[in-house]
């Protein structure tokens, strides 16, 4: 084949003016293909310790207390470092922001194995957790931004709602592989080697996207000044979210929601191994992280069916916020396993099943040359409640069992709902099907 424009394989075009090399640029199939890609990989490398990272610190000797308050470090650096990683990505692009995010990752993940090995005292758990936090921080955003942007760029006229629902769903079917394999690869092996598999997958990652992802219908602007950009990036924040009320109310939902739910998906694991009445039967605590893989695949394949049986997205929304409020609750009073395990699906799939509907809520809301920078502040905003809620919630388990600190967690998610209903009062277009009139204010 010759003479530009000639179509290359199926979703591909070849970009004009590129004589005498081959620069294949993909169209919205594509685009679609790597994304999916880049989250199955993400997704399998990540929840091969989901299911045990809990026990994992646990059996380095750290209390509750202590292990939530590695997990709210691990939260405090997605906070402090989204801003910084923020300016990364719109100075050398997002497909840098990913590489570095990769092998970022890979390094802490494998600091964590040493720290296991040594029996580290907690303060070094928590400057480790930090650089974890750093890792994630590289991604938040800046993914999903060049996703969104490419596919405008080359012509998607499809809903969003849909490749977001996709994307989960192959993130929950790479979520319970990895979830179920970590889970029995630590039982036959022992704890620390789903983190070095973990450290593996993820430099894998590092070659693949270094191979694939180009950054297309965005131009990074290399000429800025960090500073300046992070003083930009801030204005921006305020400007295109946190002063658009139907932006601001649901980031300030974040922290109740998202922040919580850090704590309960984690103190499930060691909580499940009591109901069980077996502390090393890893593979049960593996059962967490698969149950809510599978609720994400099942809500991934939900979220278009629900977006065509509600009218406004903020219903979805609302309803998914307030049944995993009350099967949060649910697990708090109920001691018995299979029931738990029950309500546990249930809390997955409520939130699965509006996931991609509030991804695209916000998407729609969100001006193209900001969108990286307002999905990482919104990012920002779930990681901060996760700071204090976790040590908290943690302390609270160590007094009065793991029981009592979902009941807690249950109350503290309720609070989520009220800036949800704001959300849906300010009657924002984005949160109506194409073509449906707003409600009256």
């Amino acid at each position: 084949m010759s003479g530009a424009g000639l179509p290359g394989p199926e979703g591909w075009r070849r970009a004009p003016g590129k004589e005498p090399h081959w620069d294949v640029e993909p169209g919205p199939a594509g685009i679609k293909r790597i994304y999916y890609t880049l989250v199955v990989g993400n997704t399998l490398a990540a929840s091969l310790i989901w299911g045990i990272n809990t026990i994992f610190l646990l059996d380095a000797g750290l209390s509750n207390l202590e292990a939530f308050a590695a997990n709210a470090f691990f939260t405090a650096g997605m906070v402090l470092f989204e801003v910084p990683t923020g300016v990364v990505a719109d100075l050398r692009g997002r497909r840098t922001s990913f590489l570095l995010g990769t092998v970022t990752l890979a390094a802490s993940t494998a600091l964590y194995v040493l720290l296991w090995r040594l029996g580290a005292p907690f303060w070094q758990w928590a400057v480790v957790s930090l650089l974890l936090g750093l890792g994630f921080t590289f991604f938040s955003g800046a993914t999903e931004a060049w996703l969104v942007d490419a596919l405008q760029a080359t012509g998607f006229d499809g809903q969003l709602e849909s490749v977001f629902a996709r994307a989960q769903v192959f993130g929950g079917l790479a979520m319970l592989t990895g979830a179920i394999g970590g889970g029995y690869l630590a039982q036959i092996t022992n704890l620390g080697v789903p983190f070095v598999v973990r450290a593996s997958v993820l430099m894998l990652m590092f070659l693949v996207a270094l191979l694939l992802m180009r950054d297309i219908g965005f131009t990074p602007r290399r000429d800025g000044h960090p500073l300046r950009e992070i003083r930009t990036i801030v204005s921006n924040s305020v400007e295109y979210g946190w002063r658009v009320p139907a932006v601001k109310y649901l980031m300030l939902a974040a922290p109740f929601s998202a922040g919580v739910a850090i704590y309960v998906f984690y103190a499930l694991q060691p909580h499940l191994l009591d109901l069980w009445g077996d502390q090393e039967a890893y593979g049960i605590a593996g059962l967490v992280a698969a149950l809510v893989a599978g609720s994400q695949v099942a809500g991934g394949l939900l979220a278009p069916v629900v977006r065509r049986l509600v009218t406004r997205r903020t219903t979805a929304i609302l309803v998914a916020a307030a049944a995993g409020t009350v099967a949060v609750f649910a697990i708090g009073l109920v001691p018995d396993f299979w029931v738990v395990v029950a309500l546990i699906t249930l809390w997955g799939l409520a939130f699965t099943a509006a996931g991609p509907i509030q991804q695209a809520y916000l998407n729609d809301m969100i001006p193209s040359s900001q969108r990286a920078t307002i999905l990482s502040f919104a990012s920002l905003m779930g990681s901060s409640g996760g700071i204090v809620a976790q040590p908290a919630l943690g302390r609270s388990a160590d007094v009065w069992g793991y029981p009592a600190s979902y009941l807690l967690s249950a109350g503290i998610s309720a609070l989520a709902l009220p800036f949800v209903y704001l959300s849906r009062r300010q009657n924002a277009p984005a949160d109506f099907r194409r073509g449906e009139p707003a409600a009256p204010a």
